[in-house]
């Protein structure tokens, strides 16, 4: 269902986004366009320069919040999970971490509701729910 995890920093999209594309062709080549929840960004604009390349952006009320798709020039679809920017560093990581298990069959906001609850905020668990996906079974990126 997923192809791994994002976690930006902030919900400027002019400012994460470049970092993601440039990750994201790096490993699976040119992108082409991105869909992305409107109401979760601010910035929208059309068309991104990264790099020598200009990806299209689409601002969609329908697409879910937690999910960023992008499409490489081939046509391939990647789907992420977004984990919202305040969440904690060890839920965002357990997080992603689900999100790239191809054994994982959780929709992205049945990943971000299952992180315990450490300070009270949903999504913000602690070091004991973080497990290491490194090391086969060509999990997709978890990107950062």
């Amino acid at each position: 269902m997923l192809d791994g995890g994002w976690w930006p920093r902030s919900a400027d999209a002019l400012a994460e986004l470049p970092g993601l594309v440039l990750t994201l062709a790096a490993r699976f080549g040119p992108i082409r366009r991105l869909m992305l929840n409107s109401d979760s960004w601010d910035g929208h604009f059309r068309r991104l320069a990264v790099g020598d390349r200009v990806v299209r952006a689409g601002w969609f009320a329908t697409v879910d919040a937690a999910v960023v798709i992008a499409t490489t020039e081939q046509g391939m679809q990647i789907d992420l999970l977004v984990v919202p920017p305040g969440t904690g560093a060890a839920a965002a990581e357990a997080a992603m971490a689900t999100a790239a298990d191809p054994a994982n069959r959780l929709r992205a906001p049945a990943i971000l509701a299952e992180r315990p609850a450490v300070d009270g905020r949903p999504g913000a668990g602690d070091s004991q729910s973080v497990w290491d996906n490194e090391g086969g079974h060509g999990a997709g990126p978890a990107v950062r």
